[in-house]
């Protein structure tokens, strides 16, 4: 079997003191870059001494050490992030330097330390892998689809009503997708088509 993922179930905070330097970590669940660098925009402070950060989603990932000495601040970070088996998560650590120089492998000690510990604390969720389908749901079947998917853990993240039906884009887990398009097809006699959204070949 394989490891869990976790992402987080809303906001995370924290703060630290060392050596009088204040570290205040904030993390968010993100689906993508995007969010990672909205969430940023929202949190930053413009007159703290740094706002440094990291974030990972799937395979990608960005790190910045926000005038610290490089490698001391964003990498610890995304340390952090990937020793506790987190995905689809931002983490900013925002620092007011409090007089006393901590060198580098105190920076080290202190933004990977600071990311990690809010992380920790934080309430997590197991991050599904899902892959988004487009499907029209005719209005005679939309109750009973409605009533289905939550039992795949199926997300409805848009659904626009036209004259027929409804167009739904949904986000599927990858291992329920043959399920779920296998039931969807039977259930309107294979008469709506089933679009893959973002399919880039994993699922």
């Amino acid at each position: 079997m394989e490891a869990m993922t976790w992402t987080l179930d809303g906001i995370a905070e924290h703060e630290s003191i060392i050596r009088h330097s204040v570290f205040r970590t904030l993390a968010a669940p993100v689906e993508d870059e995007a969010g990672a660098m909205a969430f940023l925009a929202e949190v930053a402070v413009p007159d703290a001494t740094h706002n440094c950060w990291a974030f990972r989603v799937g395979g990608r990932y960005r790190v910045s050490d926000d005038g610290e000495p490089s490698g001391t601040a964003g990498r610890p970070i995304l340390s952090a992030i990937e020793g506790q088996d987190f995905d689809g998560v931002m983490v900013v650590v925002i620092r007011w330097f409090g007089g006393i120089k901590l060198g580098a492998g105190g920076l080290v000690r202190a933004y990977g330390g600071a990311a990690a510990a809010c992380l920790r604390e934080a309430a997590k969720i197991e991050r599904v892998e899902r892959v988004r389908l487009g499907f029209h749901c005719p209005f005679p079947v939309y109750a009973e689809v409605e009533a289905k998917l939550p039992s795949w853990n199926v997300e409805t993240r848009r659904c626009d009503f036209g004259a027929e039906g409804a167009m739904m884009e949904l986000a599927v887990p990858v291992q329920e997708r043959t399920a779920v398009e296998t039931w969807l097809r039977d259930l309107t006699r294979g008469q709506e088509p089933i679009r893959a959204l973002d399919d880039d070949g994993q699922g």
